[in-house]
């Protein structure tokens, strides 16, 4: 017969969840995914590794949770963003409200769960360079359906614009994202203080015209000769 449990135990688990949870956050985004391991994150939770298990069954089963608790409302916000803009009739003014829609979420839940703030996206930033095959999986299946949404409205606003330049400048796009939410410091540091890099409406502004200006730039194929620079490694 299986023991159930008792209500003690009962209101204990969520809390021991959200611990596992806030551990496991912590360390994959400081130590990486391969580095760490189940015990690592139960030390650390102040848990046993059963207790990991029985949340989360593995470790990839973790992650995939970090993901989709994070992600779940991000990707929801900006769907409803992107609905919006696409309704613009105008396609400057449209490619703007697109480009912003996917730019706000990551700013202005900093504070809750959808998108996790600095801690997320370092996580995320992490994540990615590591090359972990359990995380390109759980990336791609947590962020392909949006981000082709958001490249297909772009290409829209934008029809001369071949579809694979727009992947290309929406991928600068990302990195962009990333290194404004990770270190806002360095903002206010190479501008001696005249900027605050943790003023998120002004770091929305400029990363929201920037990245118009770079997805209306010419096509590659229509750059002039003269002005593109030698592969590298080519010999002059």
């Amino acid at each position: 017969m299986v023991r159930k449990p008792t209500s003690k135990e009962t209101a204990r688990k969520p809390n021991m969840r959200e611990a596992i949870l806030a551990a496991a956050e912590e360390l994959f985004a400081t130590n990486g995914f391969n580095a760490v391991s189940v015990r690592d994150i139960a030390q650390a939770a102040g848990a046993n590794p059963g207790s990991v298990t029985y949340h989360f069954k593995t470790k990839d089963g973790l992650l995939l949770e970090i993901y989709r608790r994070h992600c779940g409302p991000m990707n929801l916000r900006r769907s409803e963003l992107l609905a919006a803009a696409r309704r613009v009739r105008d396609l400057q003014d449209r490619l703007e409200a697109v480009v912003r829609a996917y730019v706000v979420p990551a700013f202005t839940s900093g504070s809750d769960l959808a998108g996790g703030g600095a801690r997320f996206t370092r996580l995320r930033a992490v994540m990615s360079a590591e090359g972990n095959e359990v995380a390109r999986k759980i990336i791609a299946q947590t962020f392909d359906d949006t981000s082709h949404a958001f490249i297909d409205a772009i290409h829209e606003s934008l029809p001369h614009i071949p579809r694979t330049d727009i992947v290309w400048r929406s991928h600068f796009l990302l990195g962009a994202l990333y290194y404004s939410l990770v270190t806002p410091d360095r903002v206010s540091r190479l501008s001696r203080g005249e900027a605050d890099g943790g003023d998120a409406a002004s770091a929305i502004e400029q990363l929201v015209q920037a990245t118009v200006a770079s997805f209306q730039a010419p096509p590659l194929d229509h750059v002039a000769p003269s002005r593109r620079r030698p592969a590298v490694g080519s010999r002059t």
